[in-house]
């Protein structure tokens, strides 16, 4: 079974940026484990806590609704920091998982952990995959990262991967995103509205009804062919 990890500095950013193609592929069969290294819990102007435990049960209902599995982190919400303790603690859970795809962060933001989450997936993947590096679960090798299509992170961010959702992938998302309160309630921001367009748009580009728009490292953009 393929399994894919969806790595987010906050609750909600995965499922709303690739959820199409998480639901899609959950559809076919893969396993989809969402990753949150902080719950976002600072997005209220309401009891923290209180909320910080709403947005941990939307992130475990979102995902066990695709028969998969959500990790939430305890790192604070806004003060996510790049240290060598947060990154053994994500490559400690690719190794236990062992997805075969990783998505992330674009490395350009507004948003400062969402930065920092971007740094910390690329050292993890490196210490996970690296067997040399002993722990209590043996090496794995996640291929990736992704890097999902986020209205906060649009700096220098070039659709390079173009992914299929299909119809019923679609109409899953729309109607799970919705478990996330914030994408629906927000008075600052329409967000689900925002990546239902943009699913929309970017199928129309790739030919298709709907599609979620990936970029990756530079050094990764080789196409080879033996002749033209």
């Amino acid at each position: 079974m393929k399994t894919i990890m969806a790595i987010g500095a906050h609750i909600g950013d995965m499922e709303l940026t690739c959820g199409g193609v998480l639901c899609t592929m959950a559809l076919e069969g893969a396993k989809i484990v969402t990753v949150a290294l902080t719950a976002g819990e600072k997005g209220t102007t309401g009891d923290i806590e209180l909320y910080k435990k709403q947005k941990i049960s939307e992130a475990k209902r979102f995902a066990e609704a695709l028969g998969g599995e959500s990790v939430v982190l305890n790192y604070p919400d806004g003060l996510l920091h790049v240290t060598e303790e947060v990154k053994w603690e994500v490559a400690d859970l690719i190794r236990k998982y062992k997805p075969s795809i990783l998505i992330t962060h674009h490395r350009k933001s507004m948003h400062k952990d969402h930065e920092a989450c971007h740094l910390i997936v690329k050292d993890a993947q490196f210490y996970a995959g690296l067997k040399g590096f002993k722990r209590e679960l043996e090496a794995h090798y996640a291929n990736g990262p992704y890097y999902a299509e986020n209205w906060e992170d649009p700096v220098d961010f070039r659709p390079y991967v173009y992914v299929k959702v299909s119809k019923e992938g679609y109409e899953k998302w729309r109607e799970l995103i919705s478990i996330h309160k914030f994408t629906v309630e927000s008075p600052s921001f329409k967000y689900k509205e925002y990546y239902e367009a943009l699913k929309i748009v970017r199928g129309k580009e790739a030919r298709l009804d709907y599609a979620e728009a990936f970029n990756i490292d530079e050094l990764k953009k080789r196409i080879i062919r033996e002749t033209l």
